[in-house]
């Protein structure tokens, strides 16, 4: 329902608020029956409903988790809250969500997670969305007020200003993060940000706050940029059932607060005028009363999620794309990415590539993108000097139906960017049930073996990532191999991580003829032998094959695979291999503890079908638990070498 056409319904708005207000204490009365586990409130915010009255259906809503009566007059029902509290497998996200974390595709409201501030960035994405679609539609991201000090709320702010985007930032200031006063730490109150693109409001009257919206609104629609609005109200609750605020809260405070109420104002203000009698107001209490206790015993009857947590981690398999590439010339990988990068602007007006250093005439550090900017220039854009950025933004684009294909300029760069990583591009599409999903490619050069880069530009750092569950991890070695990955990843359904390995991503090679799909998740072997299977990837190839040169001289036949992912990881291959060596080798660039070789050795140990296989213990070949120096004396200590490699083969085979 489009109520942005239709003056504000003060009835209405007060039957949103109540119907929000009952929800909330209802679930406390259930949590304190023990039915249920958690719960958080968002009385005393009811008149952010109001919002609703100027936002159409096809604008994007980013809230958080206080924003229950928004939801509701966005068209969110009480029972499928309801669902959500009990956290049933009807529920939005399956039972996977504490409630209060709210999320409706179709409705386009995008789900909420728990680190605060993390819906900023998307927000601000989702909004670039809009303006490269050249529609009119705003994105509103609501957060409370402690999450004002986030640096991602930050970032978010700046490049919806660097961009003029069509956002609004909502702060829902209630003077309180958990127990600790947010007066001296809101940056708005203590000067620590100039008031550009700043609007207060006291929300606590809801005709005063839809007025200021409805002007932040606008302002968005015509392309003059975003608006922080900071919307002052009350906290009529402890943070959450997890917690008791008269701990920390004195009587006087807590009464002031409690004379305040805007529900109760509200009701007071209309009766007074005549809108509304005390009897009507009293009917319409029992019957929300009865409708909310309806839906609450509904959902305890609704089954429970089936107890496996592996679904929806990743979308279905995308159909097997060819790769447009095929070279009659020795070529790179830098220079088959950079085409197949082109050929995927020409096919989809909808890929966008983003990175800092990017554009013409730079081309990126490594010249990845050389030439793209002028070919494509409203598809192709450097981004600022920060990565949550470009990762947080990839988030929003990717809700409106862009594909980002994002550059991290070194994988070291990568930590920045952590949080929106973790929290929203690999775990969106598992939290609701696939309702929400991030296909995107994050390119990113990583690993060292070239000097001069030290701790922070030659860092490997793949056990980090392949921790993370819902990314895909590419590391090709070939140009053959960069080209077909690529396109695959770029063609799919979830977020890949594409690492190129600096030290042998200019080396020389000749595509097929015949250009190939080439599947995430499937190792290749590139050398076959019958005494030792030696599985490897990027870099390490190199090694691996210098160390089989010496150890062939030895008589030891070794067979060369290379794992090409390692999420998802291969570990079929490395089994038909065992099958006829019976002697394992494992190499990686990654730093030993908890590095993917660990993983590997784990999973051939650790069944006895597997593990029957063996003839000798498996080696493991890997970097020192130490950083990159800068010194290449020190660079190469601290990496795996061929030496190494060939020492841990004669091993297998004593």
């Amino acid at each position: 329902m489009d109520l942005s056409t239709t003056d504000l319904d003060p009835r209405a708005l007060l039957r949103l608020m109540f119907l929000s207000r009952e929800g909330d204490r209802r679930e406390g009365i259930l949590l304190r029956q023990g039915k249920g586990w958690f719960q958080v409130s968002g009385t005393g915010h009811e008149t952010l409903a109001a919002l609703a009255w100027a936002l159409r259906p096809e604008d994007y809503l980013f809230p958080y988790y206080r924003d229950r009566a928004v939801v509701l007059a966005r068209g969110v029902s009480t029972k499928e809250l309801a669902s959500a509290y009990l956290a049933k497998a009807g529920s939005s996200s399956g039972g996977r969500q504490m409630p209060g974390h709210y999320s409706d595709r179709k409705r386009n409201i995008f789900s909420v997670a728990t680190p605060t501030a993390a819906q900023c960035l998307p927000a601000a994405g989702a909004a670039w969305g809009f303006k490269l679609a050249g529609t009119d539609q705003v994105a509103v991201a609501m957060v409370g007020d402690a999450a004002t000090r986030q640096g991602e709320f930050y970032e978010a702010i700046a490049f919806a200003l660097q961009e003029s985007l069509p956002v609004i930032f909502i702060i829902e200031d209630n003077r309180y993060g958990i127990s600790t006063p947010t007066d001296k730490f809101f940056p708005f109150r203590i000067g620590a940000l100039g008031e550009k693109a700043l609007v207060r409001v006291d929300a606590r009257d809801p005709f005063v706050l839809l007025k200021a919206f409805r002007d932040c609104v606008a302002k968005a629609r015509a392309g003059e940029g975003p608006t922080v609005l900071w919307c002052e109200l009350d906290r009529l609750c402890s943070h959450t059932s997890s917690d008791d605020q008269r701990l920390y809260r004195d009587a006087d405070d807590l009464a002031m607060d409690a004379g305040r109420d805007p529900l109760a104002l509200l009701a007071q203000k209309l009766i007074a005028e005549g809108t509304l009698t005390e009897a009507q107001w009293a009917t319409e209490q029992a019957e929300i009363v009865q409708e909310v206790d309806a839906a609450y015993r509904a959902a305890e009857l609704e089954p429970d999620p089936e107890s496996d947590p592996m679904t929806h981690l990743f979308g279905p398999p995308s159909a097997s794309v060819a790769s447009p590439l095929s070279s009659s010339e020795p070529t790179t990988m830098v220079a088959v990415v950079n085409e197949t990068l082109k050929h995927a602007l020409a096919q989809n007006e909808k890929v966008i590539l983003f990175g800092e250093d990017i554009e013409d005439p730079k081309g990126g550090v490594f010249g990845l993108t050389k030439g793209l900017t002028l070919a494509f220039p409203d598809q192709v854009f450097n981004a600022p000097l920060a990565e949550a950025t470009i990762l947080g933004a990839a988030v929003g684009l990717a809700a409106t139906g862009y594909k980002p294909l994002f550059e991290i300029q070194f994988t070291d760069f990568l930590p920045p960017a952590f949080n929106q990583l973790l929290t929203n591009v690999a775990n969106l599409r598992w939290r609701t049930c696939s309702d929400w999903s991030c296909p995107m490619v994050i390119l990113s050069p990583y690993g060292a073996y070239l000097p001069g880069g030290s701790i922070w530009h030659s860092e490997s750092n793949e056990g980090i990532w392949a921790h993370i569950h819902g990314l895909n991890i590419v590391i090709p070695s070939t140009p053959e191999d960069a080209a077909g990955l690529l396109w695959s990843a770029i063609h799919g359904n979830d977020p890949t991580l594409f690492l190129l390995p600096k030290h042998i991503f200019r080396k020389r090679a000749l595509l097929p003829t015949e250009a190939r799909p080439i599947p995430l998740g499937k190792a290749v072997v590139r050398k076959t032998g019958r005494d030792v299977t030696l599985v490897t990837f990027g870099n390490c190839i190199e090694v691996a094959e210098e160390a089989i040169a010496q150890t062939e001289l030895d008589g030891v036949s070794v067979e060369l695979i290379d794992l090409r992912s390692i999420a998802p990881l291969d570990i079929a291959t490395i089994v038909e291999s065992l099958e006829h060596t019976g002697r394992l080798v494992v190499v990686h660039e990654d730093a030993r503890t908890t590095g993917i070789g660990q993983a590997i050795i784990t999973e051939i140990t650790a069944h006895p079908e597997r593990f029957q296989l063996l003839y000798s213990a498996p080696q493991l070949v890997a970097r020192q638990d130490t950083y990159i120096g800068f010194n290449p004396l020190l660079e190469y200590a601290a990496l795996p070498s061929a030496t190494q490699v060939a020492q841990a083969i004669r091993r297998v085979m004593e």
